[in-house]
């Protein structure tokens, strides 16, 4: 009687010479590529003991004769009327041929069908379903049509199945599978170079051909992709062949290969889980997830698929993978958060600093370049610099500048004039055109302001010790000095080499204090002032548009840290300080257009076209934020020459060279480069066609840092009104109406844009009150709703 083998490896058959599920339950170690040599095949096998001993009804045998004696059993059985095969097989079109005139779809078949791509089920036929569909009753208890191209096999053997029965047929053909009799049959068959049907392979494994021992064969040939490939298939109907050792070899590495990837792979997702279960204090550190290559080379996918930043289709599919791993959906803001809740990026990190590739540090060259400078200490300009150290100097800035390009000076003529200097920081007397710091402060194109961090266009160490000016020391400088008429226009002009020694450096706040307290010691700040009234009103004579609104600052402390410190600054550019500054670069940059133009200087001329607005027409809004924001949005872009001047209409300027900031802006440091080469007598370094090609590259790049400081104060301004009480109110000011009641607003305490429904009645430029109803930084969410009186 033939009987099934277990997983277990008990043996179930009663018979002289055991089918190979018998051999197997002796032989556990019997495998491929082992020791001693089996025939022609060129595999060796473990070395057993000298005898097996019985097991069931087998006899003891030793390796080689029970091979032997399974190889005689198998060619006996071969011979005898249970195995539909002759000695030499037919060929498997005859043989698909024979098998398809015995097996006509009817009721009652027991079959296996395709339910989609990846499921397979087994069920029971009931009746024909038009000309070429059957209606089956699937394992899953479902009444459904199938096509016949759907069905994957039929087993032998059986009329009328139960359909109650298919969940246990099901069970115990799982638990009669056991991939390595596989290897056994394979032997054999490609010692002999045969094909075998799954009925032939099922007598020879199990020794019995019958309906669930078919089903087992038909099973692991299924799931085989090692031992056996499909020779001929008709219809559910396949023949298969043994493929050859060299193959099998090569599959069987493959498959141990990809064995231990995935086990790898399923080490760092337990990894992963291990560090997102962590607390926050204990999480590994950044840098230990670089230890490894492979695991630095997931982590970098995840970070690339966080910014979308894939570099290839291999990297978005590790990142898949990984994601769907640890039960996240495939998305950017999920592999960011992966990579937060393991510790790998802090909470708050921007992720659009490593979106935009920016420039966080600088190469050893860069650095020994700027070292080399600051030890050098040369000047070539010392012998015609003017020394302006008996002057009194401001520098005013913002209080947590890092360094200062600019600083002012003033007095009052004998006849009541008003004379002012406005002193820039000379950067071009260490670095030269072409040079290792220049080409990186030309990729750079600006310094980059955020409020975790500032990534400066020069190294830092340069910018403060060799550029920067610096209170009480003896500073290079470009000095721009200027006599007013009495209108406010310019009388006089010049522009030199100079030296100078900053007396104060002031922050807007203490200039503006200083000037509220009238001291009679600091008359030359208040000439300062006086200068940029005139100044201010000569400008709005000319038709210059005023733009002045409210400006939002932050800095953050520790913003490594899950709740750091935030603080927020919020400006008035009508500020008497701010006036003061801005007008005295505006200014500065009228008188590098004028001296550019006279002298027939290429620089980066600034326009800005504005001749059809009719301020008249905003005459109605209140002035200052709702009136500026009006007229902002329908004023024209901005526009560069770089042979002549040309009109500046918001600034009501004939021409303007943005002038100074050179160790900020590198497009001030080009007009540096120009204005320092004609002080010499040399010709300038650019033509006006190299300057439009240096700006067209340097332009984009400092649109991108204007994009970036934008989103990254948007994100902490958020996250500041995220940690305000739920009960606060702002005031915010109508600017405009976006689409019936849903307002533009801006929030007067923090600085910022928003919109929210107004009730009826209410105006634009009319100030409501406002509560948050939420604010998420992440997504970038605010909702605010209005407080009715």
């Amino acid at each position: 009687m033939a009987v099934r083998a277990m997983n277990s490896c008990t043996i179930f058959r009663a018979a002289a010479s055991p089918p190979l599920a018998a051999v197997r339950s002796c032989l556990h170690q019997f495998r491929i590529a082992k020791q001693r040599k089996y025939s022609k095949l060129g595999f060796s096998f473990s070395v057993l003991p000298s005898s097996i001993r019985n097991v069931g009804s087998i006899r003891s045998f030793s390796v080689q004769s029970l091979v032997d004696t399974v190889l005689l059993e198998l060619e006996t059985m071969r011979k005898s009327s249970k195995v539909r095969a002759a000695n030499k097989l037919a060929t498997s079109g005859e043989l698909l041929q024979h098998k398809l005139e015995k097996t006509t779809l009817k009721k009652g078949l027991l079959i296996e069908f395709k339910k989609d791509s990846e499921r397979v089920l087994l069920a029971v036929t009931q009746k024909p379903d038009g000309k070429k569909n059957w209606m089956v009753f699937d394992q899953n208890g479902f009444t459904i049509s199938i096509k016949p191209q759907q069905i994957t096999f039929i087993v032998p053997g059986i009329k009328d199945f139960d359909h109650t029965e298919i969940a246990e047929f099901v069970q115990r053909a799982e638990t009669n599978l056991d991939p390595t009799l596989l290897e056994f049959a394979w032997i054999e068959l490609l010692e002999k170079n045969k094909s075998i049907t799954v009925q032939e392979l099922a007598e020879m494994m199990f020794g019995s051909a019958e309906p669930l021992e078919s089903y087992c064969a038909h099973l692991l040939l299924s799931k085989d992709h090692i031992y056996f490939t499909v020779l001929e298939t008709k219809g559910s109907f396949s023949v298969y062949g043994p493929r050859p050792a060299i193959q099998v070899e090569e599959l069987l590495q493959k498959k141990l290969a990809k064995e231990a990837a995935e086990k790898e792979f399923q080490d760092f997702v337990h990894l992963l889980k291990s560090a997102k279960e962590k607390p926050l204090h204990s999480k590994p550190p950044k840098s230990s997830w670089r230890n490894e290559e492979k695991i630095w080379h997931r982590i970098e996918s995840l970070q690339a698929y966080a910014i979308d930043d894939c570099r290839n289709d291999e990297q978005k599919k590790t990142a898949g993978t990984i994601l769907k791993s640890m039960g996240l959906a495939k998305t950017a803001s999920a592999a960011l958060n992966l990579l937060i809740d393991i510790g790998y990026f802090p909470v708050h990190v921007n992720v659009d600093v490593l979106k935009y590739n920016i420039r966080t540090d600088y190469s050893s060259d860069v650095l020994s370049a700027a070292e080399s400078l600051l030890s050098e200490s040369s000047d070539q300009d010392k012998k015609d610099r003017a020394d302006l150290t008996h002057l009194k100097v401001y520098a005013i800035d913002v209080d947590e500048a890092d360094e200062l390009d600019d600083a002012l000076s003033a007095t009052r003529l004998q006849d009541g004039r008003i004379k002012v200097w406005i002193h820039v920081a000379d950067p071009t007397s260490l670095v030269l055109p072409g040079s290792v710091l220049d080409k990186e402060a030309m990729r750079r194109g600006t310094s980059v302001f955020l409020p975790t961090a500032t990534y400066p266009m020069f190294p830092e160490k340069l910018a403060m010790e060799g550029m920067s000016l610096k209170q009480g020391e003896v500073c290079n400088a470009v000095t721009v000095s200027v006599v007013l008429s009495s209108d406010g226009s310019i009388a006089e002009y010049s522009v030199e080499n100079s030296i100078i020694k900053p007396t104060y450096m002031l922050t807007y706040e203490s200039a503006s204090e200083l000037l509220h307290l009238n001291l009679e010691e600091e008359v030359e700040l208040r000439i300062l002032s006086e200068a940029a009234r005139l100044r201010l009103h000569w400008r709005r004579q000319q038709g210059s548009i005023d733009t002045a609104t409210i400006e939002t600052r932050i800095k953050v402390a520790n913003p490594d840290d899950p709740e750091p410190s935030i603080k927020l600054y919020v400006e008035n550019q009508a500020d008497p300080a701010m006036r003061l500054v801005s007008e005295m670069m505006i200014l500065c940059g009228e008188v590098m257009a004028t001296y550019g133009s006279r002298n027939n200087i290429p620089l980066p001329y600034r326009g800005q076209p504005q001749s059809n607005i009719d301020t008249s027409a905003f005459a109605h809004l209140p002035e200052g934020p709702v009136r500026s924001f009006a007229i902002v949005k329908i004023m024209r872009a901005a526009e560069m020459d770089f042979r002549k001047p040309i009109r500046h209409g918001v600034l009501g300027l004939p021409g303007y060279v943005q002038f100074t900031s050179p160790i900020r802006r590198y497009m001030d440091l080009l007009a540096h480069y120009q204005v320092k080469a004609f002080l010499r007598g040399d010709n300038p370094p650019f033509s006006s066609g190299q300057l439009e090609g240096i700006a067209s590259m340097v332009n984009m790049t400092t649109r991108v840092a204007r994009r970036l400081s934008g989103s990254s104060l948007r994100y902490w301004i958020l996250e500041y009104l995220r940690r305000q009480p739920k009960d606060k109110r702002f005031s915010a000011l109508v600017l405009r109406f976006i689409k019936d009641r849903t307002a533009a607003i801006l929030l007067v305490e923090v600085g910022l844009q928003a919109s929210a429904w107004v009730s009826v009645g209410v105006n634009v430029g009319d100030e409501v009150e406002v509560k948050l109803e939420e604010s998420h930084p992440r997504n970038d969410i605010l909702s605010l709703k209005e407080v009715l009186r």
